[in-house]
């Protein structure tokens, strides 16, 4: 078995056991501190009964995810140094939410503008830096589609679009983890079939070091798709309904990032929407509530993101979560279909 397939299945079992291990070190510490969730008065009234249930769990992803890279990528950081650094940064935006939320006993972190501003700051910084890497530059399809310097704007369009998409997502107790446990497999296996079947023999020299470079690169990437996808799994032993804890903001920026870095340093982005669709879905359910609320003064959905109309519908959370589940399955299949005969 190739030593790619090992790396990446070792990452996933040694992050889902730390994700899973690390609950009953966290929850109780959560609880000391006293850091509830502050559930919205506005939102199903299911949900009040959650109050003050320990959030801020996510840190059992970040630490997770971290500790099987590191220790699984074997030194082909190249664009695993890029994937954990967003992953980091985006999830420390998270905690800062999630701590004024705790702080101000309120259900709003940061405001607005501050978020915007933060996710404008570092998608901006993320995309620079990988316009100008080697192995990622403006492709963003294989090495078909480059985009030119316009891949900046696309870039930062697909961060902040994904971070948030994965953060509104995260309603329902063990909703996020699983669909972005699948979306983690399902790319991880992209890049493995990727590398496994590159042929570069009619490449020149200088252009066979890059695909060698890049190759490396993408070695340690499947690592870290992997290990984000153990880590999902590893919480859900923590998070299905009814959750012992929640993941916060921490956990759903930390998946965001990790998510949309993913898609850019494999060059598949295209197949976000595909294999994300869910994801897709619920940004344009709130899209649509909100600009249908405030044209026409009334809501096409229950209530938005679209997992609370199906909750409010009666529909359980335990049955929400297993229909994105599958369905982000089956998209994903189809995405790796798509990938095989374009590749």
């Amino acid at each position: 078995m190739s030593t790619i397939v090992v790396n990446s299945l070792l990452a996933l079992l040694v992050a889902f056991g730390a994700a899973a291990l690390l609950g009953p070190l966290v929850i109780p510490v959560l609880h000391r501190m006293k850091f509830g969730q502050q559930v919205r008065d506005d939102g199903p009234k299911t949900h009040l009964k959650k109050q003050n249930t320990p959030t801020m769990g996510g840190v059992m992803h970040l630490v997770a995810i971290l500790l099987a890279t590191l220790i699984f990528s074997h030194k082909s950081y190249s664009l695993t140094v890029w994937a954990l650094l967003m992953t980091a940064l985006f999830g420390l935006v998270g905690f800062l939410d999630d701590f004024i939320k705790i702080a101000k006993k309120r259900s709003l972190g940061l405001r607005a503008w501050q978020k915007i501003a933060a996710q404008f700051v570092l998608s901006l910084g993320f995309a620079i830096a990988l316009y100008f890497h080697p192995a990622v530059g403006s492709t963003i399809w294989l090495d078909r589609l480059d985009l030119g310097v316009f891949f900046i704007p696309y870039a930062m369009f697909v961060i902040i679009a994904v971070v948030n998409s994965v953060n509104l997502i995260d309603g329902v107790d063990g909703l996020s983890s699983s669909v972005t446990s699948v979306y983690s497999l399902a790319s991880g296996v992209m890049i493995i079939l990727f590398v496994l079947t590159f042929n570069g023999e009619t490449l020149d020299p200088e252009a066979a070091v890059l695909a060698a470079d890049r190759l490396d690169g993408l070695s340690g990437l499947s690592v870290f798709a992997f290990a984000t996808a153990g880590a999902c799994m590893g919480f859900l032993v923590h998070n299905t309904y009814p959750a012992k804890v929640f993941m916060g903001d921490l956990g759903a920026f930390t998946l965001g990032g990790a998510v949309a870095a993913m898609a850019l340093l494999s060059r598949t982005s295209l197949l976000m929407p595909v294999m994300g669709v869910l994801y897709v879905a619920t940004s344009v359910s709130v899209i649509l509530q909100v600009g249908s609320y405030k044209l026409r003064h009334k809501r096409i959905f229950r209530m938005a993101p679209l997992h609370h109309h199906f909750e409010l519908g009666g529909t359980p959370e335990t049955k929400i979560v297993s229909m994105y589940t599958v369905v982000t399955a089956i998209a994903s299949a189809g995405a790796l279909i798509i990938f095989w005969f374009c590749k």
